[in-house]
């Protein structure tokens, strides 16, 4: 079973009630990351335990399971928040606009900026969403701009407005903060928006 099983029978005319519905399964996958992140951060707190070394630690075997868990872990409260709202909103504008592809642009973006961050990060745990977020974002402005097309470009403009400040985390200015993981997230969307340009979003 197709996880985006919603095809107009014209993509030039569509439908309402299918856009509907696009809509809300564009909000229900990003919300269901979300509350993830936040259940996983509750637990911690409320039972006091860590789950930082399920992170990425470059260049270790151990550290390959980050890979796929690191996105779901952030090192407080406040690193919880800054990262749910942007996740939340850039997830979901993939999926809505890029419809049949836009799990296969996520996945593909999710495990390369990961595993470039295993391959050239610090010694040290890696955690958070951050990594993803950059992808997504860099995808988002690049793809608008290759693709020429009037609401992508809206959703580049949208990004550089809302998350312009995100240039300066890809410079290692913080050691607390993983900016092999925004920059690494932040090439992965780059490229990733060259190689699926030639992918029709509307189908």
């Amino acid at each position: 079973m197709k996880i985006f099983n919603y095809y107009p029978s014209d993509p030039k005319k569509p439908d309402p009630d299918i856009e509907k519905k696009i809509f809300f399964h564009s909000l229900l996958i990003p919300a269901a990351f979300v509350a993830v992140f936040w259940i996983i951060k509750i637990f911690e707190l409320t039972t006091s335990k860590s789950f930082a070394r399920l992170g990425i630690f470059p260049l270790h075997p151990e550290g390959l399971k980050g890979i796929i868990f690191s996105p779901f872990l952030h090192s407080d409260i406040n690193h919880l928040i800054s990262n749910s709202i942007p996740f939340f909103i850039l997830f979901f504008a993939l999926i809505y606009y890029y419809r049949k592809i836009s799990y296969t642009i996520f996945f593909v973006l999710y495990f390369l900026s990961g595993l470039a961050v295993w391959f050239a990060g610090r010694p040290s745990w890696h955690i958070g969403a951050s990594g993803i977020i950059y992808a997504l974002a860099a995808f988002h402005f690049v793809s608008g701009i290759i693709r020429n097309d009037v609401r992508l470009l809206t959703i580049s403009v949208v990004v550089v407005f809302l998350y312009g400040g995100l240039i300066w985390g890809i410079f290692p200015i913080d050691p607390r903060i993983s900016w092999e993981g925004h920059l690494w997230g932040a090439v992965a969307g780059i490229v990733m928006a060259f190689y699926f340009s030639k992918y029709n979003t509307t189908l």
